[in-house]
């Protein structure tokens, strides 16, 4: 993880079929800052989140993190491997591999994306465990795993990156509620040590406590954005005082 990496989004374009779905967005983020994005379903902020990894392709706009630039008009395989090196994403439904132990699921990417040696990646594995509280549980499958910790292990994996920017798509929606609160506990923990971060939430509260900007996206397009107290207390566009009105 570089300290001083800033990252960007120009211009960023994706349809699925007629439905334009990210219309031109620009988004820049401060090295250590955390931003929350909200908004009504079916908005784009998942996609947005996909797109800045790729793991859904952009037709149009140009991602920046640190001195690494991705086109989307003349990207690569290369570029992409890259920026997925640089990047780790937390997912709304844990996509945890189910043939593969706690411990597996957080070195798979360690080997296969990092080339770190087996031996090196299980002491980091084992570390990130012990640090998510589930050293107990290095050799289960998920399916022998509640929703919640199979959830800490797909923040594990996250952390065990040490990305420049880790991506969370609702990372608290698939879980019972009594789940809920491990999860933003441990996310607030990762946050702590200043890692940048791009959170995708339907949780407000969680979203005042942890972010350090808010972005209200609708329709495809950033709306609004500003500091937790601005957005929440005086929004400015009557979009973003309609949702908050319907959520709140």
């Amino acid at each position: 993880m570089n300290a001083d990496c800033e990252i960007s989004v120009t211009g960023l374009r994706k349809s699925f079929g007629p439905l334009t779905v990210l219309n031109g967005i620009d988004l820049r983020l401060k090295a250590g800052e955390r931003v929350a994005i909200i908004g009504p379903s079916g908005t784009g902020k998942s996609t947005l989140l996909r797109c800045m990894n790729y793991l859904d392709r952009p037709e149009a706009g140009v991602i920046r993190i640190g001195d690494l630039t991705v086109d989307a008009a003349t990207v690569t395989r290369q570029q992409i491997l890259a920026l997925r090196r640089r990047t780790s994403f937390v997912f709304q439904h844990y996509a945890l591999f189910a043939n593969k132990t706690a411990r597996e699921n957080i070195t798979e990417g360690l080997i296969g994306v990092r080339g770190i040696p087996l031996a090196e990646a299980n002491r980091r594995a084992d570390r990130i465990l012990a640090d998510i509280g589930l050293s107990d549980k290095a050799g289960s499958y998920p399916a022998a795993l509640s929703g919640g910790q199979q959830q800490r292990v797909g923040i594990g994996r996250a952390m065990a990156m040490e990305s420049d920017l880790m991506l969370f798509d609702e990372p608290t929606s698939a879980l019972d509620p009594e789940w809920v609160g491990e999860v933003l506990d441990l996310i607030r923990r990762v946050a702590d040590g200043r890692q940048t971060m791009l959170i995708v939430t339907h949780e407000m509260q969680f979203a005042r406590e942890i972010a350090d900007r808010i972005v209200f996206m609708e329709g495809g397009r950033i709306v609004e954005q500003g500091p937790p107290a601005q957005i929440f207390d005086n929004p400015r566009d009557e979009r973003t005082r309609a949702f908050l009105r319907r959520v709140g």
